[in-house]
């Protein structure tokens, strides 16, 4: 059987759904900008496909982006370039309140639960293709690359919503020659590309639940942004916000956060980092004044809602791992930022959970400081890089002031979900092929771990 069939495959058996129609190549329900959900699909056909509500009522969908060729930007991070060819239509249709059903292209796609009790985690989950770094993860090696087996394991635990916290793509250089690890790969950020990196491998788990896509720095408008947009932004499409156009970056790096309520008393407020820097801004800095503003608006949002997760790509509140083991304080940029809108907590009142990637590690941390409890989940397929000791980072702070008081992590490839209990949540860290590896109990901004049983 072929990669492409087995994946296929998959996708039938955990959505219980006929396999795609041949000009859909795949749909999903995501949720939007305005806290709602919509409906999105891919298509190589000329037109976008009818969708089936659960009463019978038949609508078309509407075009979010047609078929397109982007011509490369200069003066990227990596030596070789192309043009980006887009030969899909990008198709949405916003889900009315309470619809319970929605198919299209012969995929019956899970529409959200009114009470959200199970969420899976992943993050940075593209194949590491980047001349600039000399790194060439073996895409072609399951066990190098083990994104589709991560989706089918997390599809298998039947979750409610899914959350990915950005780096969705990472195929940015062409394979050197001679390399069997990633012979064959496509390369660059057409569709080709994204197809590789996430429609295939992910199928299973966009058809098992809603998602919530977080963008990461591998999502800027300088990398792959040009297709984030066409697919998976919260905001409608417009070429003015598409990434096409190098002049319109002030605005198409800089996403306005927005919240999704998941239950009567907790929400995710997504807030989109993409652009951030490693090193600490200056006040007087655009990006300082941007994000300053964002956060503003974030504490407004927080505001709705008693408890409130808050998702972005980097970590504020994580340790970098290293080679040695010795924990990095998490990222400069954001935190200048923070502390100078919520200097004692960094994070608005009512955000109790915050949740990133960019480290290629798991980690959980919690705080005796009064700050949020942190999870990072950029361990998803994307290579490993580091470790962080849990004996040293209980002795660390990753933001000035953050004293902490409960550490866990584990060095390898897997996924997390969050399971709702009477008080709070049950966060269990899952290997590769399902097996649970940490369970951490969350009830508001405290958080502990143990090993699994």
């Amino acid at each position: 059987m072929s990669r492409l069939a087995a994946v296929l495959l998959c996708s039938a058996s955990f959505a219980s759904v006929a396999a795609p129609e041949a000009d859909v190549t795949q749909a999903w329900i995501q949720a939007d900008a305005s806290g709602g959900w919509s409906v999105r699909t891919v298509t190589a056909a000329t037109a976008c496909p009818s969708l089936r509500w659960g009463q019978g009522e038949t609508v078309a969908m509407l075009t979010r982006a047609e078929p397109a060729e982007v011509a490369p930007r200069s003066g990227g991070a990596q030596a070789d370039a192309k043009t980006s060819v887009f030969t899909l239509r990008s198709c949405e249709l916003k889900m009315p309140a309470n619809e319970r059903r929605a198919q299209v292209g012969g995929i019956t796609l899970h529409t959200p639960a009114a009470g959200i009790q199970r969420i899976v985690l992943i993050g940075d989950s593209g194949c590491r293709m980047k001349k600039s770094d000399n790194a060439f993860q073996a895409c072609n090696d399951g066990a190098e690359w083990p994104l589709a087996e991560v989706a089918r394991s997390a599809a298998a635990k039947q979750p409610d919503l899914v959350i990915h916290v950005g780096d969705l793509h990472y195929r940015e250089s062409p394979c050197p020659a001679g390399n069997s690890g990633c012979a064959g790969s496509p390369w660059g950020y057409g569709d080709d590309t994204w197809r590789a990196d996430l429609f295939l491998p992910v199928a299973p788990l966009l058809a098992a639940a809603p998602w919530i896509f977080v963008r990461g720095n591998h999502e800027s408008c300088q990398r792959a942004g040009v297709g984030w947009f066409r697919y998976f932004a919260a905001q409608p499409w417009s070429l003015a916000n598409s990434c096409q156009d190098p002049q319109n970056d002030v605005n198409g790096d800089f996403s306005e956060p927005y919240a999704v309520a998941i239950s009567a008393d907790t929400q995710v407020i997504v807030f989109d980092s993409a652009f951030a820097a490693g090193r600490a801004y200056k006040g007087d800095e655009p990006a300082f004044k941007r994000y300053q503003s964002q956060l503003a608006s974030v504490a407004l949002l927080a505001q709705r809602k008693p408890h409130n997760f808050f998702i972005n790509h980097h970590p504020v509140l994580g340790f970098a791992g290293s080679a040695s083991g010795a924990p990095k304080p998490g990222f400069a940029g954001l935190q200048s930022v923070m502390q100078s809108v919520h200097p004692e907590r960094l994070f608005a009142d009512g955000v109790d959970l915050v949740v990133n990637g960019h480290y290629h590690v798991f980690e959980a941390v919690s705080f005796s400081s009064g700050h949020p409890a942190e999870l990072v989940v950029g361990n998803s397929a994307s290579a490993m890089e580091g470790r962080i000791d849990p004996a040293a980072a209980r002795l660390a702070q990753p933001a000035p002031g953050a004293i902490v008081e409960t550490f866990a992590t584990q060095d390898g490839f897997g996924f997390a979900t969050l399971d709702r209990i009477a008080q709070g949540w049950t966060m269990t860290e899952w290997s590769v092929g399902g097996q649970a590896l940490k369970v951490c109990t969350i009830k508001g901004a405290s958080l502990t771990c143990n090993d699994a049983r």
